[in-house]
């Protein structure tokens, strides 16, 4: 886990790519019906502009959010560290998914001056909450960890 803000910092970046690049591939699929190529070479281009929301929205909003939300659960020296590692994971979706879907109605599905703009973004989000739950607990969680303690090894 990160120890520093630079260390915070690279997690998030790291963590965003695999979470943000996942779910607009499967928000492609969705609307296009099929996974392909061209929606993973795609994806790259909405990434670029939901990369950085996402890196915000986690690093000022959602992570420490999940992370206070955690500390009122758990006490880090009396808890066994998967406890942790899991509610800030779980804690971080609950944030970040609304928050992403969100962003993603305003600037992919028709803006904020339509009519239907709170069912899209309500549907969006109960869309995609379950593809970054799961996502997120196994897969991208765990990845992730695995990388950053690879890249920031103890001595």
């Amino acid at each position: 886990m990160p120890k520093s803000l630079f260390q915070e910092i690279i997690f998030t970046i790291i963590m965003v790519f695999f979470m943000v690049y996942a779910l607009i591939c499967y928000n492609m699929t969705l609307a296009i019906g099929e996974f392909s190529n061209a929606i993973m070479l795609g994806a790259f281009k909405e990434f670029i502009i939901m990369g950085p929301i996402a890196f915000i929205l986690d690093m000022i909003v959602a992570g420490p959010l999940a992370k206070h939300f955690t500390f009122k659960i758990f006490k880090a020296e009396e808890t066994n560290p998967i406890f942790i590692i899991l509610s800030i994971s779980i804690f971080s979706v609950m944030f970040m998914c609304p928050l992403m879907s969100l962003a993603a109605t305003i600037l992919f599905k028709g803006g904020l001056l339509q009519k239907e703009v709170i069912s899209i973004w309500i549907k969006t989000t109960i869309m995609n909450f379950p593809m970054a739950f799961f996502w997120q607990l196994c897969f991208a969680g765990p990845l992730v960890r695995k990388l950053f303690g690879l890249i920031f090894r103890s001595k």
